[in-house]
């Protein structure tokens, strides 16, 4: 049997919400493999770890910025939340995501960048800016979105000021038609991701592996069909997945009764033009990073997985 720690029943139960006990039978059932772990959960309807919409949060904020037809989002993490309320902090984020305007949407691109009024990088101020506050802060990633003829809507949740927030979205819309009806358009399309976290623009985007997992699922849960029968069934739930968790064929949040593409392809008229949705991002402040947790309950994870910690 693996040695299972009360770490890794921590981590389950933080990706799936699913109790202490089920995450520490499921993590011996897959001999300590956590991702096999989070499957075994929800073959047995335990968990709906998909839906899920990240792991706990980091503090900072996520800065956006567009030029019309260029947009960027920068995600700048600091330790406390009173440190992301500074108007140092706040200043240097908005600062960074119009540095990232210019340059190649990279990371190291960024940081490389020279920050306006000194000789000094982008890194560098950071880094100056850390001594100053006294803690510990980082650039954890930026993204730049482009489109020859259109706009990039932009949307911040959450918003502590322009620009700066929680969540922030770019949507690209591509179209020569009225700039002004389809920035409107764009901008209720981005609160729709803000709200929903699409995985994809649409099915042929999303990662085959992501595919076949949620085909396996299925599989394993109609286990004994007749083959011609489990088929049908696979299909139909992996088209229910797509319009879950892919942006064209979601349920549009302004109006449930028609898909986002529909949506789009009704406000063609408006527009006077065809428009296409030709890209999207979307930074939650933290996602995918976890904090320390209190002493407690990591007494009480280790309790009932039986392991210490």
């Amino acid at each position: 049997m693996a040695n299972i720690s009360a770490s890794m029943v921590k981590e389950l139960r933080d990706k799936t919400g699913a109790g202490m006990m089920d995450c520490k039978t499921a993590l011996n059932e897959t001999g300590g493999d956590v991702e096999a772990a989070v499957d075994w959960l929800r073959k047995k309807g335990l968990s709906k770890a998909a839906k899920k919409a990240g792991r706990v949060a980091a503090e900072g904020l996520v800065a956006v910025e567009s030029s019309g037809h260029t947009a960027t989002i920068v995600e700048v993490n600091s330790e406390t939340d009173f440190v992301a309320r500074n108007d140092q902090f706040q200043a240097f984020a908005r600062e960074a995501a119009k540095i990232a305007l210019m340059g190649n949407g990279t990371l190291e691109n960024l940081e490389a960048a020279r920050f306006p009024g000194s000789e000094l990088t982008v890194k560098d101020r950071l880094q100056e800016l850390i001594a100053t506050i006294g803690e510990n802060m980082t650039i954890r990633r930026v993204a730049k979105i482009e489109v020859s003829k259109g706009v990039i809507a932009t949307y911040v949740h959450n918003a502590v000021s322009e620009g700066l927030g929680k969540i922030g979205v770019l949507v690209a819309l591509e179209s020569e038609g009225d700039v002004e009806t389809l920035s409107a358009i764009g901008r209720q399309i981005a609160m729709h991701v803000a709200a929903t976290s699409p995985l994809a623009l649409d099915s042929a985007g999303l990662d085959p592996n992501t595919v076949e997992r949620e085909s396996a699922i299925l599989r394993e849960k109609n286990a004994g069909k007749p083959d011609h029968v489990l088929q049908k069934i696979v299909e139909s739930g992996l088209k229910t997945y797509y319009k879950e968790v892919t942006l064209l064929e979601q349920s549009f949040v302004i109006d449930p009764s028609k898909s986002v593409s529909q949506a789009l392809k009704e406000a063609e008229a408006k527009v006077g033009k065809p428009v296409v949705l030709k890209n999207f991002v979307r930074f939650a402040l933290g996602e995918g990073v976890e904090k320390e947790e209190a002493a407690d309950f990591a007494a009480e994870v280790a309790a009932a997985a039986g392991a210490k910690a």
